[in-house]
C-alpha cells in the first residue's frame, strides 16, 4: 500500500475537507469528457471559427473568406467542432450553414474572453 507523507501539519483536522471534496468532485469519466471539450479550444483556428460564429451562422466559404484561410482547412476544423457538439448545421438547398451549438458555447467563449481582458486590465 502506498503511503503519502503528510505535508500539512494539520492533516487530520482537514479530513472533512477531503470528504467534501470527494463528494463534489465529478466522476473520472465526466472529467475526461471535460478535458476533451477544452482540447477543442486549444487550437487557434477552431477558436477563430467559434468567434466568427458568435453572432451569426455562416457557410464554409464565408468562414474561409473571413479568416483568410482555405475552405478545406475550415471544413476539417468544422468537422472536429461538430463532433464535439460545439457547432451545428442547417441545410438550405445545397448550402450548409454553421452556427454555435447552444448558449453554453457562447458562455464559454464570453467567460474566457472576460478572464483574459480582466487579467490585462481591459475589462
Amino acid at each position: 500500500m502506498h503511503t503519502q507523507e503528510n505535508l500539512c501539519p494539520e492533516h487530520d483536522r482537514h479530513t472533512s475537507d477531503t470528504d467534501v471534496g470527494r463528494q463534489t468532485l465529478p466522476t473520472d469519466n465526466h472529467l475526461f469528457e471535460l478535458a476533451d471539450l477544452f482540447k477543442m479550444f486549444s487550437d487557434s483556428t477552431r477558436v477563430r471559427i467559434l468567434c466568427a460564429l458568435f453572432r451569426q451562422e455562416l457557410c464554409v466559404a464565408s468562414i474561409a473568406e473571413l479568416l483568410e484561410m482555405g475552405q478545406s482547412a475550415i471544413s476539417h476544423q468544422l468537422r472536429l467542432l461538430r463532433a464535439a457538439a460545439l457547432v451545428k448545421t442547417r441545410r438550405e438547398g445545397k448550402s450548409i450553414f454553421y452556427s454555435l451549438d447552444d448558449v453554453h458555447v457562447e458562455l464559454i467563449i464570453e467567460m474566457g474572453l472576460q478572464h483574459i481582458l480582466e487579467k490585462e486590465g481591459l475589462e
